[in-house]
């Protein structure tokens, strides 16, 4: 069975570059029959909150995607301690003990002589003596992997296709602090083993990582995952945007947008498949790909997000938004409305526009006889079929007004607005009493 992982750090919110790859693995497991786990990643104890964590399971849900688990890194530390002891005594974990400060030396000396700032595993070589004059000193290790030279680390990738890493020119990852506490990348290994994940969709900027965590899997003796590493998200210029990683699901909670469009445009952004607003993710699901996906920086552009979720708006059945739209608006007055909208919140200014809440427009001397005769006209129609259309034929016939002429100073009267819904499907929701009182001002 498929299994995939949606893994953030609860030290923030979700924003737009991770919930892409949010979407993607949930749609992969979707596709496939399988699993999505919700795994917070939270052994940075400081800085991880609580309310971050509900919130990403609450716009998880706002989005439709309900993890069938979740998990927490920090209730699982006894599993990383016991699977670190063994690569230990395996040879393939080991401390060192150089400071902040030395490593950074060291780093300059390199990139100075024009070499690749790669760890020297100095720590290698100190003798049991060194190593014991240095604890006896008050010198805390900080633990590194040590990655195997013999041969080149390659993969498949879903997206990025074969990858090939000489690790002799990787640094031996730190994977413990000096206090303990742990880093990202052995715990993540530990628990995609132990949790049986399948598949890692996740951004391009892993790939190094990647490559020596294939070589953790190995040394733990499992079957790694197979990988997708997707190109980062641009702005609409083209260019890497410090804005993509601000905007938060809830910034377009807050706006408007309907959760469905994040999916369809995350969905596709990447390949060359038309971004459609659908409001089932079932297309989605049965389009989705990795092979479709190219290496391009994907553009996110927030006019073309606003403009998806509103032809979604324009989709909506009643029974979809009725919670959200004001007391008292029922379905009628819903699909009235409905195609004018960019947002079901704009819903709630045209039902006071039917209500008769909104500041009546001053008429121009020119219609007042005109408006007056059509309340004559509309008190005494028949309202039981189409009473715009009866109302505006007859003041055709009897004022020889036609075009903007006939229906702008209408449509101002009973309105208070230039343009609007059609007017035969609103006039009805107004009534007959409302109607004639608005046209005799």
């Amino acid at each position: 069975m498929v299994v995939t992982r949606f893994a953030p750090s609860p030290t923030g919110l979700i924003h737009v570059g991770n919930l892409k790859t949010a979407v993607h693995n949930w749609l992969w497991a979707q596709k496939t029959g399988g699993r999505f786990l919700l795994r917070f990643d939270d052994t940075d104890v400081a800085r991880s909150r609580s309310e971050y964590a509900e919130a990403i399971e609450r716009d998880l849900a706002w989005l439709g995607m309900v993890p069938d688990a979740i998990y927490r890194q920090s209730e699982r530390f006894e599993l990383y301690a016991a699977r670190f002891a063994e690569l230990v005594a395996a040879g393939r974990v080991y401390p060192a003990y150089e400071s902040a400060q030395e490593l950074e030396l060291k780093r300059k000396v390199l990139l100075g002589r024009g070499l690749p700032p790669v760890y020297d595993r100095g720590a290698l070589k100190l003798s049991d003596a060194e190593r014991a004059r240095l604890e006896n000193d008050g010198a805390q290790p900080h633990w590194r992997f040590k990655l195997d030279h013999d041969a080149p680390i390659e993969w498949d990738d879903l997206i990025r296709g074969h990858q090939k890493f000489d690790p002799a020119l990787m640094s031996d990852p730190v994977v413990r602090r000096a206090d303990g506490s742990w880093l990202y990348m052995l715990p993540s290994v530990i628990d995609d083993a132990d949790l049986g994940i399948t598949h890692v969709v996740r951004g391009e900027d892993h790939v190094t990582n990647t490559a020596a965590q294939l070589q953790m899997f190995a040394a733990l003796r499992t079957t790694p995952p197979a990988f997708a590493h997707e190109a980062l998200l641009t702005g609409a210029d083209g260019k890497l945007s410090k804005r993509l990683g601000a905007i938060g699901v809830g910034d377009f909670r807050a706006a408007g947008i309907e959760p469905q469009a994040l999916i369809a445009l995350l969905a596709r952004l990447g390949t060359s498949d038309a971004v459609e607003p659908f409001v089932d993710s079932a297309p989605l699901v049965a389009s989705f790909d990795f092979g479709r996906f190219g290496r391009a920086p994907a553009r996110f552009d927030e006019a073309e997000l606003a403009a998806l979720s509103a032809r979604i708006v324009h989709q909506l059945p009643f029974a979809a938004v009725c919670d959200r739209l004001p007391a008292g608006m029922g379905e009628s007055a819903w699909l009235a409305v409905r195609p004018n909208l960019a947002t079901v919140a704009e819903a709630a200014a045209w039902w006071d526009v039917v209500e008769g809440r909104f500041a009546p427009v001053s008429r121009e001397d020119e219609d007042r006889a005109f408006l007056d005769q059509a309340a004559e006209i509309a008190a005494g129609l028949d309202w039981s079929g189409d009473a715009w259309h009866a109302l505006t034929d007859a003041l055709k016939t009897a004022t020889g007004r036609k075009g903007r002429t006939l229906f702008l100073p209408l449509r101002r009267a009973l309105t208070g607005q230039d343009h609007g819904p059609e007017m035969v499907a609103l006039l009805p929701l107004i009534g007959r009493e409302r109607a004639v009182a608005r046209l005799r001002g």
